[in-house]
């Protein structure tokens, strides 16, 4: 990265056009690319020059993947690469250089995220047990969501990684349905409940979690527990309450510390 690129943030146009050699290893001008077999007996020189500065742009992407499920885990998709950038200790023109704009970063980012998601729900069909397999599914996943704000909103809104979230939700929606109905089907689960509540459920779970986060960030299972204790058909009993309620202080100092009251 060039100094100029380092103090003036490169916009994407310039990224683009100003490829480092680090990471194309293009000949200089005017040079006539070597043919394989000119190539071969300088493999001494060339070779080993080339592959550390193949490593070294890995390295850099890695970096930025690392700092970007930091970023975007931390304050959501408002982040910007420059946010990126600054948490990876490079130039946000190296950032444009691996990832043309942040569409493409958050989509390589929440792949294997929203990928988990569809596990859970695979999984959740493939236990025997009807109810333990929804309950599997709500735990998993809102610890999963209630960890990250960035998933939780490209789940939610779908502004950014748009193609990959309808991808991964046309995997879900089926198996999700399937989970419900066999429920329902064993008598285990109340027949009014529908495949669509299961996501709004996930992201009131969430929400609570980060309503609370300086307080309480695990208040979010209580409401679990009373959200299954509502789906049961003929409830006999009510289930023991993993978290206590907020207390009036508790209260009031989520309000004073969770993200809701600051955007």
């Amino acid at each position: 990265m060039s100094a100029t690129e380092a103090e003036t943030g490169t916009p994407h146009a310039a990224a683009e056009t100003a490829v480092p050699a680090a990471e194309t290893a293009a000949p200089a001008a005017g040079t006539a690319a070597p043919s394989a077999e000119a190539a071969a007996p300088a493999a001494g020189k060339a070779g080993p020059a080339a592959r550390p500065l193949r490593r070294d742009a890995e390295r850099n992407r890695l970096r930025i993947l690392r700092a970007a499920a930091e970023v975007f885990t931390e304050q959501g998709l408002r982040a910007t690469l420059d946010d990126v950038a600054d948490r990876a200790g490079v130039g946000v023109g190296t950032v444009y250089r691996r990832f043309p704009d942040k569409e493409a970063l958050v989509e390589a980012l929440f792949t294997e995220r929203l990928d988990k998601l569809v596990g859970f729900a695979e999984q959740a069909l493939a236990n025997p047990d009807p109810w333990a397999g929804l309950v599997d599914l709500l735990e998993q996943a809102a610890t999963v969501m209630a960890g990250d704000r960035g998933l939780r909103q490209i789940l939610m809104y779908a502004t950014y990684g748009h193609d990959r979230v309808e991808q991964a939700r046309a995997r879900m929606q089926p198996v999700i349905s399937t989970v419900v109905e066999r429920a329902q089907a064993a008598g285990v689960l109340r027949a009014d409940l529908c495949p669509t509540d299961i996501p709004l459920m996930l992201f009131m779970l969430s929400a609570a979690a980060e309503y609370a986060l300086q307080v309480r960030p695990e208040i979010w299972r209580r409401y679990l527990a009373l959200m299954l204790d509502a789906l049961r058909p003929d409830r006999v009993g009510g289930t023991e309450l993993p978290e206590p309620p907020l207390s009036p202080e508790e209260v009031v100092r989520a309000m004073r510390t969770g993200s809701f009251s600051r955007e």
